[in-house]
């Protein structure tokens, strides 16, 4: 018994391991994109005429690699969940899929996310919109996304979504599916869940700044905190009037 605890124990650290690694690289890639942009943003300082070019493959990594070290911390307890239920099933001789097929799913709908915000921006780059910062142009559009996000705090859609993202025992007992499509199925499922309660919190970043690597952790925490701590609905309700009152303010300035 002692055995099986220790190897329980081990592949569990190895998991949360895992996930810890690939969200320090992902938040290391950030910054060094960071540096990257402001080094070529003063190097057009000379040049205000110039044309700020828009590379799709790079933005599309730059939000995906974002959308993965702001979500994979609130969703470690559903995967280590899901790891322990294979363990189980692998302990026992039964059929069991590697936990990193879940993982796939879950980062692929962040994937479907990542083409939309890359589309976004460009749409708001080739209108003028979007400063040289990738923060809207316009303080009072700014404002009314912060006003929107903070009313979408309250709606049954939110709610709906983030009772899934805070309950992984329960959503993976009544989701289950067996065999590698069955993971990949669940791993997008769970990620629908989690693109339903949190798209339009990184929407916000259209409003402060794409690359603006102080707000991107702000809002990284607010998620895990919404998802994880056991005040977690009251925090996205009080979150979504601060989002709210933030609105007003920037309308009025």
């Amino acid at each position: 018994m002692r055995l099986v605890a220790s190897l329980l124990r081990r592949d569990r650290a190895v998991v949360l391991l895992a996930l810890a690694g690939v969200t320090l690289i992902a938040w290391l890639y950030l910054f060094i994109a960071r540096a990257g942009m402001d080094m070529t943003m003063g190097g057009m300082a000379d040049m205000p005429d110039m044309a700020v070019e828009f590379a799709v493959p790079w933005v599309f990594a730059m939000w995906w690699v974002m959308m993965l070290g702001m979500m994979l911390p609130g969703a470690a307890p559903m995967i280590l969940t899901f790891d322990a239920l294979q363990r189980r099933k692998r302990q026992r001789a039964e059929a069991y899929v590697p936990t990193t097929l879940f993982v796939a799913g879950y980062l692929l709908m962040w994937g479907g996310f990542s083409v939309a915000a890359t589309a976004a921006q460009w749409v708001l780059q080739q209108t003028a919109l979007l400063s040289p910062t990738f923060a809207l142009a316009s303080p009072a559009l700014g404002g009314v996304l912060f006003i929107l996000t903070g009313a979408y705090q309250f709606t049954p859609l939110k709610h709906a979504c983030l009772s899934q993202c805070r309950s992984p025992f329960g959503f993976l007992l009544n989701r289950w599916r067996d065999g590698w499509s069955g993971a990949l199925h669940m791993g997008a499922r769970h990620g629908l869940y989690c693109l339903g309660c949190c798209w339009a919190l990184m929407a916000l970043l259209f409003a402060v700044g794409v690359m603006n690597l102080l707000w991107v952790a702000v809002i990284a925490a607010f998620v895990f905190a919404e998802k994880l701590l056991p005040a977690g609905v009251w925090t996205a309700r009080i979150g979504g009037v601060a989002m709210a009152a933030i609105g007003v303010w920037l309308l009025l300035s």
